[in-house]
This record gives structure tokens, C-alpha cells and sequence, in this order.
């Protein structure tokens, strides 16, 4: 399959770099900084390195392809509306070239509350989402703007530095219950198993052990 990834510096996007190329898949690296790149990625491997700001070169990275998939997102509590931002430079070259799959990562909390949630959990959600509002804000925002694709956006709790493992929750439309932690392996493991999913196509999907 020939994929492009966008964010591929940050932990989701290495994770799904690395696995992608380990799947035997075709990968373009869309980056802000290219200098950013693991030194344990084999970048001999990729099709390419694009930098993101390069509104020619992202158009041709999206051009053709099987799936675009994007682990953009603030680095901070601080989003600065990257999210919604960089992602609307995405759907525009995607509508340029005519490219349609895409799947993003966004977070739980953008998505509906689980049914029967113990109130620890709903405890813990509210006072997460006052203190991270603005990142959610945004990430609510990035998910506007991609109805002209045919998307995905995944949503994770809390993300840790664990292994894949390939075990884990799915709710496609809603959220599991009790969502709280998720390795950024597991997330990337799930956004490659759910580009060919047709369930999955204009859903948020909720993900978490």
C-alpha cells in the first residue's frame, strides 16, 4: 500500500512510519523538520521527505496515494490551533489531487461520553478536559474540516511509551468505557488496520486497553 504520513516526527508518527515500513508498505515522510527524524529510522526506506511547509511537495506527496495518515497535533498544552490548521493544509491538497482516505488521531474527549462510565472515570474526563480545553478545542476543530475526505479520526485516552501489542478496545462511533491509557504503538497499529475498514470511514473511533 502507498501511504503518506504527516507528523512523522512526533511519537504517534514514528510509531506508524516504523510499522508501516515493517508491513512492507510504500511511505512518504511529510515533516515540519526533517532534521527531527529518529536516527533509527531507515530513511533508505521511505519514498520520500517532504516538509510540510512546502505547499508543492505536500500536493505531490498526497498525489496517488492508498491512504493519508496524520499524527499532527500540538506538543504542548498550548495548541495555537495547529491541529485544525495543518490539517486544513492537508485536506486541501488531498481535494487538489483527489485523494480520499485519510485518518487522523485526535483524543477521547472530542468524542461521546461512554455509556455507564463509573463516575471516577467521568470525574477524571472533566477535570482533564478543563485543564487540556484548548487542545481539545482544537482537535474538535480538525475534526470539522475533514468531511471532504473520506476519514477517520481516532481517538485515544492518555498515551504512554508502552510496546504494541495489538490488544485493545475499539468503539467505532463511540468510546470505550473506562478509556484511559494507550501506547502510541497500539494507536498507530490501529490507525494501519483501519484504513481498509469500511466501518471506519466518516466515524470517530474511540480506542483504549
Amino acid at each position: 500500500m502507498r501511504i503518506t504520513v504527516f507528523g512523522a516526527t512526533g511519537g504517534v508518527g514514528q510509531e506508524i512510519v516504523g510499522q508501516a515500513l515493517a508491513a512492507g508498505h510504500e511511505v512518504t515522510a511529510v515533516v515540519r523538520d526533517p532534521d527531527r527524524l529518529p536516527e533509527p529510522l531507515d530513511r533508505a526506506a521511505l519514498h520520500g521527505v517532504v516538509r510540510l511547509d512546502d505547499e508543492a511537495a505536500v500536493r505531490a506527496a498526497v498525489a496517488g496515494r492508498d491512504a493519508v495518515l496524520s499524527g499532527l497535533g500540538s506538543r504542548g498544552r498550548k495548541a495555537n490551533g495547529v491541529a485544525e490548521r495543518l490539517t486544513r493544509r492537508i485536506v486541501a491538497a488531498m481535494e487538489a489531487e483527489g485523494t480520499r482516505r485519510l485518518v487522523v488521531v485526535s483524543a477521547v474527549p472530542v468524542g461521546p461520553q461512554a455509556p455507564g462510565d463509573p463516575l471516577i472515570d467521568r470525574l477524571s474526563r472533566k477535570a482533564v478536559g478543563a485543564v487540556l480545553a484548548e487542545l481539545y478545542a482544537d482537535l474538535a476543530r480538525m475534526e470539522a474540516v475533514l468531511a471532504a475526505t473520506d476519514w477517520t479520526a481516532v481517538r485515544p485516552p492518555r498515551l504512554t511509551d508502552g510496546p504494541r501489542t495489538g490488544v485493545y478496545r475499539k468503539a467505532v462511533g463511540g468510546t470505550p468505557r473506562s478509556s484511559r491509557t494507550i501506547s502510541r504503538a497500539d494507536v498507530a497499529h490501529a490507525m494501519l488496520a483501519l484504513i481498509d475498514d469500511p466501518a471506519a470511514v466518516k466515524q470517530g473511533v474511540g480506542i483504549a486497553y
